[in-house]
C-alpha cells in the first residue's frame, strides 16, 4: 500500500512539474511584457520632451530617457527571445493616453507634467522592478537586475527636476 502511494505521489510530481514551471514563467512573461511596453513609452515621451519641454533640466533628462530606454529595450527583446516570448510592438493603452495628454502641452505646463508624471512612473517602475530582481537563475530577473540602477537614477534625476520646479 505505502509503495503504491509512493509511486502515485511519484507520477503526480512529475505530471505537475512542466505545468509548475509554465505557472513560474507566466509571471515574468507579464513582467517583461509590461517591461518592454514601458521602455517603448520611455522612449516616446523622452522624445517629446526634448521637443515640448521648457527647461534644459527636462529636455536633458527626456535625451536620457530615450537613450537609456532604447537600451534597456534591445536587452529586453534579447531576453524575451530568449524565452521564446513574442515581445509587444508599443506601449499600452495607459501610457499612450499618457503620451497623448503630454503631447498637447508646451513648455512651463509640459514640464510641470511630464515631472509629475514621470516622478510616479518610475517610483511604480523601481518597485516591480526590485521585485522582479529577487528571482535567482532567471533571466527576466537577470534584466531587471540590470536595469534597476538606470531606473534609480531616473528617479533620482526626475525627483531633483520636481525639487527645482517647486522651489
Amino acid at each position: 500500500m505505502s509503495k503504491r502511494l509512493i509511486v502515485s505521489l511519484a507520477v503526480a510530481a512529475v505530471l505537475a512539474g512542466p505545468s509548475y514551471a509554465l505557472a513560474q514563467s507566466k509571471p515574468n512573461e507579464a513582467f517583461l511584457k509590461k517591461a518592454i511596453e514601458g521602455n517603448l513609452a520611455e522612449v516616446a515621451v523622452g522624445k517629446l520632451a526634448q521637443q515640448k519641454g521648457n527647461s534644459d533640466g527636462v529636455k536633458n533628462f527626456g535625451r536620457q530617457l530615450e537613450t537609456d530606454h532604447s537600451a534597456a529595450n534591445q536587452k529586453a527583446m534579447s531576453v524575451a527571445t530568449s524565452v521564446n516570448m513574442t515581445p509587444p510592438t508599443g506601449p499600452n493603452k495607459q501610457q499612450q493616453e499618457t503620451y497623448q495628454k503630454l503631447s498637447k502641452l508646451s513648455g512651463a505646463a509640459f514640464d510641470r507634467e511630464f515631472i509629475k508624471d514621470m516622478v510616479a512612473d518610475h517610483k511604480k517602475d523601481v518597485a516591480e522592478y526590485e521585485r522582479e530582481a529577487k528571482r535567482q537563475n532567471d533571466p527576466v530577473a537577470s534584466y531587471a537586475n540590470e536595469t534597476l540602477p538606470t531606473l534609480k537614477n531616473h528617479l533620482q534625476t526626475v525627483e531633483t527636476l520636481s525639487t527645482a520646479k517647486t522651489q
